[in-house]
Order: C-alpha cells, then sequence, then structure tokens
C-alpha cells in the first residue's frame, strides 16, 4: 500500500518550482560550509539529507491524508446515474404537462 501511495503520489502531487527559495537555500548552505571544518560539514550533510528525508516523509503522508480525504467524500456523495436524471427531468416535464391541462 506504501509503495501504491508513493507511485500515486508521484504522478499527481507537483512539488512547486520555487526557484528563488532553491537558490537561496544553495546560497546559504555554500555559505555555512566555507565556514565550518571537515568534521562539521559531515554534520551539516547528515542533517540536510536527514531534513530531506523528514520532508519527503511528511510529503507523502500529507498526500495520504488527502487522498484518504477524497475516498471518504466519494463514499459519502451518492452515484449520479445520467439515466435516472433523465427520467427525473421527464417525469417532472409530465407532471407539469398534466397540470397545465387540468387547469
Amino acid at each position: 500500500m506504501h509503495d501504491y501511495m508513493k507511485a500515486l503520489r508521484a504522478r499527481f502531487c507537483k512539488e512547486p518550482e520555487l526557484q528563488k527559495v532553491r537558490a537561496e537555500m544553495e546560497r546559504t548552505y555554500r555559505e555555512i560550509k566555507a565556514r565550518l571544518d571537515p568534521q562539521d560539514q559531515e554534520t551539516l550533510l547528515q542533517l540536510a539529507d536527514l531534513e530531506n528525508e523528514l520532508r519527503e516523509e511528511t510529503s507523502l503522508t500529507s498526500f495520504i491524508a488527502g487522498f484518504r480525504l477524497g475516498m471518504g467524500i466519494v463514499g459519502e456523495i451518492e452515484p449520479y446515474c445520467f439515466e435516472d436524471e433523465e427520467e427525473m427531468q421527464a417525469i417532472e416535464r409530465a407532471k407539469a404537462r398534466y397540470l397545465h391541462i387540468k387547469n
């Protein structure tokens, strides 16, 4: 189920571009990295990796919640049938004509 939801998310959930934000984030990351010694740089990379993993899981969880909400809404709505709608309209027209003739 988890893999299926990942596939659905990949197909239907498009991440925003946010080019300015990404460029600013990259610039800030490089600035911080330049100030750190190699051991601290490794720690910074681990932090960035964990943040990406958390962001990915949060996004997938949000998508799954939205999907479940949508499926719940679909279950609450009565299915639409074109033929039933046509029949109801025909009945209403017949009633209107019958009342008009009766008067």
